[in-house]
């Protein structure tokens, strides 16, 4: 049996047995483990709001041989997410990520990048800036898909690989639940893909700078919930097609402008 220490976001918890929890978090240095938490659902617990969720926390617990589920000692609250729960489209946000997370990080594999993802999203919508929330969303949508291993070219046809940016040809481009990339307007029309969107030159602007720029040092932008939200579905529909479910949190999130 060996005792661990662990930073961590908690990312789901469920009622077991009369008063315990079982909590999905995300370690720093052990990626995603699932543990019981004895006694958690006790008006007096000791683990009071540390098991919130999202929330950032100094977790201690331990692993027996052969066991899935670790066994949580204690939790110390490092960082609550409970100042953007007053705005609704921002507790639709934590909702959202959580879910993303919970559905997407493998188990018990450390994952650095992902944990920093978090970090600095959440950070973000605690900034309670203008437009904090979409932009946060957006940003948090398209690295965890790029981290994940499946994000496509978002500047080239996924049939016929023809260019998408040229400044002098501007080209349409299109995205279907079925298919893995985006199209150009031909290939739209000859793979009779009659569902697809249409995803604007602006949300693939968008896309080229969340790549190469920090959350931070975003270019200055009016963000509204209309701002990429074609880029918002055509991640969601990634992920669902990668987890083979929907996500329930979506429809909740964008309708909650």
């Amino acid at each position: 049996m060996s005792a661990r220490v662990s930073e961590a976001f908690v990312l789901q918890t469920w009622p077991f047995r009369e008063a315990d929890a079982v909590v999905s978090f995300f370690t720093r240095d052990h990626g995603k483990l699932r543990g019981i938490a004895r006694r958690a659902r006790r008006p007096k617990s000791g683990f009071g709001s540390g098991l919130e969720r999202l929330s950032q926390i100094r977790m201690s617990y331990y692993q027996r041989e052969n066991r899935e589920l670790v066994t949580i000692d204690s939790c110390e609250l490092v960082q609550s997410q409970f100042s953007v729960i007053h705005d609704f489209s921002a507790a639709c946000a934590l909702d959202f990520l959580a879910e993303v997370s919970e559905q997407l990080l493998p188990a018990s594999e450390p994952g650095e990048k992902y944990f920093r993802l978090l970090t600095t999203v959440l950070e973000h919508l605690r900034s309670a800036a203008a437009g904090a929330v979409w932009r946060a969303v957006t940003y948090f949508s398209l690295w965890a898909v790029k981290l994940s291993g499946f994000l496509p070219e978002m500047n080239v046809c996924l049939d016929c690989g023809s260019w998408l940016e040229d400044p002098e040809h501007p080209t349409r481009a299109f995205f279907s639940r079925f298919s893995s990339g985006l199209h150009c307007a031909e290939c739209r029309r000859t793979q009779h893909l009659s569902s697809a969107y249409e995803m604007s030159a602006d949300s693939r602007a968008i896309v080229q700078e969340m790549l190469r720029t920090p959350l931070s040092q975003l270019p200055e932008r009016a963000w509204t919930q209309a701002t990429a939200a074609d880029l918002r579905r055509f991640l969601a529909q990634r992920i669902e097609s990668h987890i083979e479910r929907k996500l329930i949190t979506v429809p909740v999130l964008e309708a909650a402008a």
